[in-house]
């Protein structure tokens, strides 16, 4: 049984692989969107090993305790020592993850069991976290990645943190690397506006922490919902710390593994777009005018969250305008028809 899922697993990645080379390029996908990238993939705050110990780096990040114990190192990286990154392992965890940067060459003794990054200075350790994900979605699902991209785009600044072909969807992710105390309302704001500029298939926010979400980062998406008076979306459980918007938006953490919590997204997401798309068919089948802008199609009001128009709050739907349209389809009947 072990041998057959093993063959499964690989037949579905070279199907990937086949699909992926008969879809456009991600950057072509990007471009047919009006997005060019000019940026992408920083290395100043990039850490990483020397080339025969990045297998084992990868492996390594996979753990919360390593990623958090890096978050540590980076903390102190002028001069640290065994106490003051042992805040998330046991003494011998963390020992054996110290030996391991030594030998990899990523920090250096400076005293009697005292350290320090041999790169330096590291601002955080964000850019790793993202090059990290964009490695894990690659190598799990076969999917083109990019990652630290900035578009030259007036309306929307900022870095879309990773940006991912599947087949020819566009999943974009904003990764925070920090705990949720420190992720503020402006973040989510930030988030959600290149959500409307890109309109990708999936978007994913996603914090790496194994704290509840429901404490603080679901309430600041509902919030802003509202002052987006997009409220009636609402966010919905998906399962354990996993959420989601509109079926297209989804807020998940690290409680579980990284790539288990993608994956329920992308089984939810593909599982459930067809019922999105008879939703849209349906909305188009009433006749729509606004007192403000007269016809919905011509409104610069709107608001839109994956490519997807909601509701204005001075839209109001005329339901007698469909009755009106399909009396005017039928043909003039004769006086003297009864």
């Amino acid at each position: 049984m072990d041998d057959e899922i093993r063959l499964l697993k690989a037949e579905i990645k070279r199907l990937r692989r086949s699909l992926s080379r008969l879809t456009p390029s991600l950057e072509v996908l990007l471009k047919r969107r009006g997005f060019v990238i000019y940026k992408k993939e920083p290395s100043d705050d990039l850490l990483l090993p020397e080339g025969s110990y990045l297998e084992d780096y990868i492996k390594k990040l996979n753990k919360y305790s390593f990623r958090l114990f890096l978050r540590d190192v980076i903390k102190h990286q002028d001069r640290f020592a065994l106490p003051d990154v042992t805040r998330y392992a046991t003494r011998e965890v963390t020992q054996g993850y110290i030996e391991f940067l030594l030998k990899a060459g990523m920090i250096e003794g400076i005293g009697k069991e005292t350290y320090r990054l041999r790169k330096r200075p590291i601002k955080s350790f964000g850019e790793t976290l993202e090059w990290f994900i964009a490695q894990l979605i690659n190598r799990e699902f076969e999917a083109e990645t990019v990652w630290g991209v900035k578009f030259r785009r007036p309306r929307v600044g900022g870095d879309y943190d990773l940006i991912a072909k599947f087949d020819s969807s566009i999943l974009y992710m904003e990764i925070k690397s920090s705990p949720p105390k420190q992720i503020y309302d402006k973040e989510i704001s930030s988030f959600l506006d290149r959500v409307d500029d890109l309109s990708p298939e999936i978007s994913i926010f996603f914090v790496d922490t194994e704290l509840r979400m429901k404490d603080k980062i679901v309430p600041m998406f509902e919030e802003e919902l509202r002052r987006r008076q997009l409220s009636s979306m609402g966010v919905e459980r998906l399962k354990k710390e996993l959420f989601y918007i509109g079926r297209r938006i989804f807020i998940i953490n690290s409680k579980g593994g990284i790539a288990e919590n993608i994956k329920e997204v992308l089984s939810f997401y593909w599982h459930n777009r067809d019922g999105e798309a008879e939703e849209e068919v349906s909305d188009r089948e009433t006749v729509e005018q606004c007192a403000i802008c007269a016809w919905r199609a011509d409104c610069q009001k709107k608001f839109s969250i994956s490519g997807r128009d909601m509701r204005c709050p001075d839209f109001t739907r005329d339901v007698t305008l469909s009755r009106l349209s399909e009396e005017d389809s039928q043909p003039p009947q004769s006086p003297d028809t009864p």
